[in-house]
C-alpha cells in the first residue's frame, strides 16, 4: 500500500501571519473532469488539522486544491470590490511517486499569491 500523503497550508505574506478559517477543496482531475475527494478549514497556525490526503487515500494522478480566500481577505479588512480579485484560488498539480510526503502551500496577498512543492 502507498504510503504517501499530502499536506498543504496558507500564509498571509501581507500581514506575516498563517491564515486560518480558509476553505480548502481538493479535486482529482482527469482530463475535463473533476470529483471532489477531500475538504477542510485551516487551523489557527494556517494548517488543515491532518493531511487533507492522507496515507491510504493517496494515490498517483492529476489533482487540485482550491483555496477559497474571499471570505478570508473581508475578515482581514482588505478592502471589499466586486468582483473580489481572488475569491478563490486554484492549483492544479501532479503526483507521480505514491511513497512521496506532498505538501502545496499558498502564499497569500490580496491581490497576488504563490505556491511551491515543499517538504
Amino acid at each position: 500500500m502507498p504510503e504517501g500523503y499530502l499536506t498543504t497550508h496558507v500564509l498571509d505574506t501581507a500581514r506575516g501571519i498563517p491564515a486560518e478559517g480558509i476553505r480548502i477543496l481538493l479535486y482529482r482531475v482527469s482530463g475535463n473532469s473533476h470529483r471532489k475527494i477531500a475538504e477542510a478549514v485551516t487551523n489557527a497556525d494556517g494548517r488543515t488539522d491532518s493531511p487533507i490526503l492522507p496515507v491510504g487515500k493517496f494515490t498517483t494522478g492529476n489533482f487540485e486544491l482550491i483555496f477559497e480566500t474571499g471570505l478570508y481577505l473581508d475578515a482581514a479588512g482588505v478592502p471589499a470590490e466586486e468582483p473580489r480579485f481572488l475569491d478563490s484560488i486554484p492549483i492544479r498539480f501532479g503526483i507521480s511517486d505514491a511513497d512521496a510526503h506532498y505538501h502545496v502551500p499558498l502564499l497569500l496577498s490580496p491581490y497576488g499569491y504563490s505556491t511551491y512543492r515543499g517538504s
